[in-house]
């Protein structure tokens, strides 16, 4: 690529009708002038590109790493909807078999509380039984004792 120091140290050599060195020196001046402003701003805009570039580099690399960390919460997230579903059914179960086994617990108890109430009932109309079976007897004998007597 041309510079704008190959524009100014440019020689040309000299013929006998040839242009006005003035004139091409003035020319080259201007032509040396614009040339150097263009070529520093095309650096500058090379510059410019190459930090853009950098910087939209970083920005598609950590959009990359957003979009991975939020594709990995959103497993996690399922992942511990899961588990705490699972957990509560577990849990639920679990109580369910606990409740039924109060249940049945209670149930047993119940039969065996029935089941003494009614040995003590037939104790007591035993009791009874033989509390007027024994009465009874008391009786016959002070008749028999009243009219041996009387």
């Amino acid at each position: 690529m041309l510079t704008p120091l190959d524009i100014h140290n440019k020689e040309f050599g000299r013929s006998f009708r040839g242009y006005n060195e003035e004139e091409v020196d003035s020319f080259l001046d201007e032509v040396v002038k614009d040339y150097e402003k263009l070529y520093r701003e095309n650096i500058e805009l090379k510059e410019t590109v190459d930090r853009l570039n950098s910087k939209l580099e970083h920005y598609q690399t950590m959009e990359s790493t957003l979009h991975n960390t939020l594709v990995i919460a959103q497993e996690t997230a399922e992942e511990v909807k899961l588990n705490a579903r699972k957990e509560s059914e577990l849990q639920l179960k679990e109580a369910e078999i606990r409740a039924q086994k109060l249940v049945e617990e209670s149930m047993a108890k119940v039969r065996r509380v029935q089941s003494e109430y009614e040995e003590l009932q037939r104790q007591v109309q035993v009791a009874k039984t033989r509390m007027r079976a024994l009465l009874q007897a008391q009786m016959e004998m002070l008749q028999k004792a009243e009219e041996s007597d009387g």
